[in-house]
Parts: structure tokens; C-alpha cells; sequence
């Protein structure tokens, strides 16, 4: 049982982690890229976009989207072309790793564009993409071959998958559908995921890496269990999170408090006589 968090925002922990879902706010994923300066914008319809000054980053949260890709966040080398890479996390998606990716983001925004446009190697298995896969399988995850030219790993309770694809794609499908290099998700199947994340083909493989160093974690997430989604709350097992108990005493607080006591009392005298005192007896004569 984790130690209890005064700042945790939650009734019951949750494990694995790809099983607690969304929390009700996108802000914690929002704050690596505000504390960057970046101007929040709002549209007409309540969505919010983030841009970084010069527009080479720009990130939408489409609450109110065509579809259920709730974050979508491109790059370019050129802001007047098409984006360099793009990624998108649904709805429902677990905050913590879309806060995973953006933290990672701001890192690497702040190093500069051989960063933030960092293409992966994709030439063979043991590759730079290849590392993004390493922390699932150094925690169990292990190595699957779905179908012909896909990669995947799976979660040790097969309930999250995440799949490379290789050879060409369609550059704007990988920015428009699931269609993309890396696909992740979590729940039966892909038909039917209880979220997804997906990102482009040029996408740095050291913010894909964030992604699943987050996923693979086996610390547990808080949440309220009223915003658990059924399926999860059947799967996931969820601990209590308690009120905090009493504070036990440090060595410091016993010497404060045996400061503050009242000087002891000098012990009474031993009487000079009583029914059980024995008798002095005479000094001896030379």
C-alpha cells in the first residue's frame, strides 16, 4: 500500500496504470508547455490551443473536436507546410502519459530543433525507434508479431498493446487517423479500445520513449472512483487511498517535548527511623 499524499487527487489507487483512464482536467498535461510563456487561445467553441512563439510546436485540446482525439500535437521544420510529425491521444487516454509526452516536449523545445525534430533510425530492429520499446520489455511487457510488418508489445495482463509499423505509410493519415508508425492502446482490441494514442512516422523516438517509461511504471495513480469507466473498475485493482493517521514522533519532537517539561521534583529524604530501619549500632571500641 503506497504512503498516503496530501496532494493526491483521488479516493482509490490504481494498477496498471493503463487501466485509470482520463482524469476530469487536461491541466497537468497543459503545464509543461504554460510554464514555457506559451499564450493559451480559445476558439469559438471553447477548444484550446497552445502555440510555441515561433510556431514550430503547436498543441490543440479539441474538447469540443470532430472526433474523439481530445490532444493533437504537431511540429514543423516549416510552419507554412505540412507538420513534421504529429500525435494524438483520444479522450480517454491516461493524463499522466499525454503529461509524460508534453513534459518530455517542453525538455526538448527548450534544447531546440535538432531535438524537438529528431528523426528516428528506422533500419533495422536494433535501431533508435527501438529504444521507446525498451522500458515495456525491462518490466515485463512482452514481445508480440500480430501481423505481417507490426512490432508490438503487450502489457503482462494483455490488456495493452503498443504496435510499430513498418514500411510506407500515408503521411496525412498518419496525422488524421490511427493509420500511424506507432500505435498504443489499452482494452480488448483495437477495434475497441478504451483509449488510444498515435504518433507520426518523424516523430523523436525520445518523446515516444516518455511516453512508455510513464506506461510501463508500476507506481499506481490516484483517481476518484466515480470517474473510473466500468470496464477498467472490473479489471483494475483498486486499493483504498486513506485518510492520514496519526504522525508518529520524531527523535527531535521527544527532546522538544522533554524540553518543555517542569524540572523533577528532589527526591524525599530517607527517615531517620522507622519500624523497619534497623538499629544503629554502637561504634566499635579500641
Amino acid at each position: 500500500m503506497p504512503p498516503h499524499d496530501d496532494t493526491l487527487d483521488g479516493d482509490a489507487y490504481v494498477l496498471p496504470r493503463h487501466l485509470a483512464l482520463a482524469t476530469l482536467s487536461g491541466d497537468p498535461a497543459l503545464d509543461p508547455l504554460l510554464r514555457l510563456g506559451w499564450p493559451p487561445t480559445y476558439d469559438d467553441r471553447g477548444n484550446l490551443y497552445l502555440s510555441a512563439p515561433d510556431g514550430s510546436i503547436r498543441l490543440g485540446y479539441l474538447s469540443e473536436g470532430p472526433d474523439d482525439g481530445l490532444w493533437r500535437i504537431n511540429a514543423y521544420e516549416d510552419v507554412f507546410a505540412a507538420p513534421t510529425w504529429g500525435v494524438c491521444f483520444n479522450d480517454r487516454c491516461t493524463t499522466e502519459f499525454v503529461t509524460a509526452f508534453t513534459t518530455a516536449l517542453a525538455a526538448a523545445y527548450e534544447q531546440g530543433p535538432d531535438a524537438y525534430l529528431a528523426k528516428p533510425v528506422y533500419d533495422s530492429v536494433e535501431s533508435d525507434f527501438f529504444r521507446a520499446f525498451v522500458p515495456l520489455l525491462q518490466r515485463g511487457w512482452q514481445i508480440d508479431h500480430p501481423r505481417w510488418g507490426v512490432f508490438a508489445v503487450e502489457s503482462p495482463d494483455g490488456l495493452a498493446t503498443m504496435e510499430y509499423t513498418t514500411g510506407a505509410l500515408d503521411p496525412e493519415a498518419e496525422l488524421t487517423t490511427r493509420e500511424a508508425r506507432w500505435h498504443l492502446w489499452a482494452g480488448p482490441s483495437p477495434e475497441h479500445p478504451m483509449w488510444y494514442a498515435t504518433a507520426s512516422t518523424d516523430t523523436p523516438t525520445a518523446l515516444v520513449r516518455a511516453v512508455t517509461e510513464s506506461l510501463s511504471d508500476r507506481a499506481p495513480l490516484p483517481r476518484w472512483r466515480q470517474e473510473t469507466h466500468t470496464y477498467a473498475e472490473g479489471l483494475a485493482q483498486l486499493t483504498p487511498i486513506l485518510p492520514p493517521g496519526p504522525s508518529i514522533p520524531t527523535p527531535l519532537d521527544v527532546r522538544r517535548i522533554a524540553s518543555r517539561r517542569p524540572a523533577a521534583l528532589p527526591a524525599a529524604g530517607v527517615p531517620r527511623w522507622s519500624s523497619t530501619s534497623r538499629p544503629v549500632l554502637p561504634a566499635s571500641r579500641r
